[in-house]
């Protein structure tokens, strides 16, 4: 249904109170969107503050989509455009803070006295990943992350997935792991080698999946495989409506909000880290011993 210019919500997202909030919205109507509809979907719940200021080319941009899928993307929510649905965004967002909420903008105003008034470009990307490291740490359940280390440390072999940009951190996580001499292979391309290591998962086995964004096929795949096998599922993404977390059992959210041309994986490796820490924390004096081994081999 079409609204008016002056109307701030679709009329079937109106609820009792007046309103829904938008990122609720989207939620609810998320599996009717269109493939690249779901990119943005996706980017405007996660990153609400940047869809209520951004014009439709840079929110296009950040979920590496079109300018006018998102204008698309607007008006299969009823709105006219994308102005209507980044009203829609502010009164949300407007709402979030007034409520004692803390948005990432307004915690980026908190930060700014790391560094002078007229932020240079490098100063700003510091400044960003300063936020979601703090933005991530306050949003992860620490039910979840106790929950991902007791998989690790019960896990009879860890298979870590990434692909692309998180090949990389699948090869630290693992490297990590292996100096606590725990057995963990990865993932990070459909080779036979790695479609031989799929074709090894079982249920003493540990998937953790690593994405951002639109997850590469090969994880989704990789993450229904673990399901279908019952093995325990970790999923470690900067999207909460994304994929391969509803496929996982355990999931921990990073924020990856960034002024530069990539999304920013600081907070990323800050959980790789802090996860590996958590791992060694349960025995410390012993992991000492298997660490010293694995260097001297």
């Amino acid at each position: 249904m079409k609204q008016s210019s002056t109307s701030t919500a679709p009329k079937e997202a109106v609820g009792d109170n007046g309103h829904q909030a938008l990122s609720g919205y989207i939620r609810t109507r998320f599996d009717d969107f269109s493939r690249s509809q779901k990119d943005v979907a996706q980017y405007i719940v996660d990153h609400l503050d940047e869809a209520a200021f951004q014009t439709a080319e840079e929110l296009a941009r950040r979920a590496n989509t079109s300018s006018s899928t998102v204008v698309r993307f607007s008006q299969a929510l009823g709105f006219e455009g994308f102005p209507e649905l980044q009203q829609a965004a502010r009164d949300e967002y407007r709402r979030r803070v007034g409520g004692g909420g803390r948005g990432v903008a307004e915690t980026l105003v908190a930060a700014a006295p790391l560094f002078s008034l007229d932020h240079t470009e490098f100063e700003a990307a510091l400044a960003a990943d300063h936020v979601n490291v703090e933005d991530t740490a306050r949003k992860l359940s620490r039910s979840e992350v106790e929950a991902a280390v007791d998989a690790i440390v019960s896990a009879e072999k860890v298979l870590i997935a990434g692909t692309d940009q998180m090949a990389f951190f699948a090869s630290y996580l693992r490297h990590l792991l292996m100096l606590l001499d725990l057995r963990a292979e990865i993932v990070a391309s459909p080779s036979q080698e790695a479609l031989g290591r799929l074709s090894r998962i079982d249920a003493a086995t540990l998937v953790i999946g690593l994405s951002a964004g639109r997850p590469h096929p090969l994880i989704t795949r990789t993450m229904k495989l673990a399901r279908h096998r019952r093995a325990a599922t970790l999923a470690i993404t900067d999207a909460t409506l994304s994929e391969v977390a509803r496929l996982a059992r355990i999931r921990l959210y990073y924020s990856s909000n960034t002024p530069a041309f990539v999304r920013s994986h600081t907070a990323l490796l800050a959980i790789i880290q802090a996860l590996a820490f958590g791992v060694y924390a349960r025995d410390a004096q012993q992991y000492d011993v298997r660490i010293k081994a694995f260097r001297l081999k």
